[in-house]
């Protein structure tokens, strides 16, 4: 199936110069002068690379199949991470690559979701929110309100966070995984 750039959507996936990629982030540019184009940021699957692509409007690409599976992490072994799939219990183990970024969010027994581009994985996403306990943090001080200040905190996974002064060692956080934000104390 070919798709437009005016079809272009984030997450994505098409045959980019003969290279399965997926879309990033995209821009629509309607210059005063001359014809439109398209910004965009483009990951190659295969080696991760992101480059920075502009195509003329209306410039077709194939699109490739997305899928996504739901799996329960198990483990991290110090090199991989081990996954599980609840229908028939198989497990798969990615490394730390091609985990990513989404490896400081992973708490044994959570559910992600993979998304595979045909059959090439492409992502690995962790849930939207996770309750993590903080490993370490400053003290909060007597006076310390809601209204104050932010500081750091390391979560139990290794994730930074900014957190309200009044969050200590200890406390369980509900934390949003898409900007690493905080949201309440559970």
């Amino acid at each position: 199936m070919t798709i437009s750039t005016a079809d272009f959507r984030n997450g994505m996936a098409l045959i980019i110069k003969d290279k399965p990629s997926v879309i990033i982030e995209f821009q629509h540019v309607k210059p005063g002068k001359g014809g439109a184009f398209v910004r965009t940021k483009i990951r190659d699957i295969r080696s991760g690379r992101v480059n920075d692509l502009t195509f003329r409007s209306g410039e077709k690409f194939e699109e490739i199949r997305m899928e996504s599976k739901e799996m329960q992490y198990l483990y991290n072994d110090g090199e991989e991470y081990h996954f599980m799939d609840n229908g028939d219990y198989s497990q798969i183990a990615l490394q730390a690559e091609v985990v990513g970024d989404a490896a400081r969010w992973l708490k044994e027994n959570d559910a992600v979701t993979l998304h595979y581009a045909g059959d090439e994985l492409v992502d690995v996403e962790p849930p939207m929110f996770v309750e993590l306990e903080v490993a370490e943090t400053e003290p909060g001080f007597k006076g310390d309100t809601v209204q104050g200040g932010t500081k750091q905190a390391r979560m139990e996974t290794g994730a930074v966070v900014q957190v309200p002064m009044f969050v200590n060692n200890g406390d369980v956080l509900k934390i949003d995984t898409r900007d690493a934000r905080y949201i309440t104390r559970v």
